[in-house]
């Protein structure tokens, strides 16, 4: 069998892992259930990939986004490994098709969201295709102290049933204590296995900026920096009224939040992608799936209420490792608000 080092030069050309990266992919090639914590661009998709392709058998990805598992298809595509998809668009004949694929083909990795998990055509022949790995990405989206809770994400271990000794990896980029805690509670881990990696990225800057013209501000550092940009806004309505207001001052920018509806995000995401838009003003919905390799700006108009929800945020930035920026603006008046909601109780009954 091919070490770890062997597939990573074989199909990705690199001679050595990240940090924390192989001792993930050893853990997984034992069998053992690992929860992985890599920071943002720390490859968390290598962690499962290598392992699979050293061994015979095919690896289940549940993951979030459609946008996402496309990404990771023409990646692994453009490496010469097959894999497919499935998604909630497919007829029955489509699905069963597929499914043969993995049974009599070459495939090595099946993709999927965790509501398809649950179909019943696919349930049932899962155990009729040799399945070495499970991997769950973008893992805090089981726990309902995370961002991002997905409730169908809760029912994954319900796969353990049907694939008693498969492991399973799970993988995120940010997860609290008790976010962790939930984590290896509902994928049923046997053993509390935890590997994390510092989540200091050495190429980005993070600013304070203390002002009380947040605008203003604004404007100098999307001058400054002429680069891709993502601007976290504290609200839906800030989204709008801040691209536009950077629209009437010349820039190329639009805005993005989960209510609206998902064909005018998509289009909204990919002309960003495509560098149509320069800037995209979002809440932390634009997040999931992110992979922009030349964003070099990060701004925060408000301040998160959490550490984990920030630095996964501001690791949109620099992901090809140039030198990047994560400004986060704020006043005494934002300062006020988060420790009243942090500090805020419930009324009494």
């Amino acid at each position: 069998m091919l070490k770890p080092k062997d597939i990573l030069r074989k199909y990705w050309g690199y001679t050595k892992f990240k940090p924390q990266q192989e001792k993930i992919i050893n853990e997984t090639i034992k069998k053992n259930d690992v929860l992985a914590l890599l920071p943002t661009s720390g490859g968390k998709s290598l962690c499962y990939q290598v392992p699979t392709l050293m061994q015979k058998g095919v690896c289940i990805v549940i993951s979030p986004l459609i946008s996402l598992m496309k990404d990771q298809i023409n990646y692994l595509s453009s490496k010469g490994i097959k894999s497919i998809m499935i998604t909630s668009g497919m007829y029955k004949k489509d699905i069963e098709s597929k499914i043969n694929h993995c049974i009599y083909g070459n495939v090595k990795f099946i993709y999927l969201s965790p509501e398809k998990l649950q179909n019943t055509l696919i349930r049932n022949s899962l155990s009729n295709i040799n399945i070495c790995l499970i991997a769950v990405d973008e893992a805090h989206c089981i726990s309902e102290w995370g961002h991002d809770f997905r409730p169908a994400y809760r029912n994954i271990k319900d796969i353990r049933l049907i694939l008693e000794n498969v492991p399973i990896i799970a993988l995120t980029a940010t997860a609290t204590d008790v976010v962790r805690k939930d984590i290896l509670t509902n994928l049923a881990f046997k053993t509390n296995n935890i590997i994390s990696s510092s989540f200091n990225k050495k190429n980005i800057s993070y600013i304070l900026k203390h002002t009380n013209d947040k605008k203003k501000e604004l404007l100098k550092l999307v001058e400054e920096n002429k680069s891709s940009t993502i601007i976290y806004a504290g609200t839906r309505g800030e989204t709008k009224d801040i691209a536009s207001f950077l629209i009437k001052n010349n820039f190329s920018a639009d805005y993005y939040h989960a209510g609206i509806e998902r064909d005018i995000r998509d289009i909204k995401q990919e002309k960003w992608y495509n560098e149509k838009t320069r800037i995209m003003v979002a809440t932390s919905a634009f997040g999931l799936g992110i992979n922009k390799e030349n964003v070099k700006l990060i701004i925060h108009m408000y301040i998160p209420l959490s550490i984990e929800d920030y630095f996964q945020q501001s690791g949109r930035a620099g992901r090809n490792g140039e030198n990047s920026y994560a400004y986060l603006l704020n006043n005494e008046k934002d300062i006020k608000k988060n420790y009243n909601l942090i500090n805020s109780k419930y009324p009494q009954i």
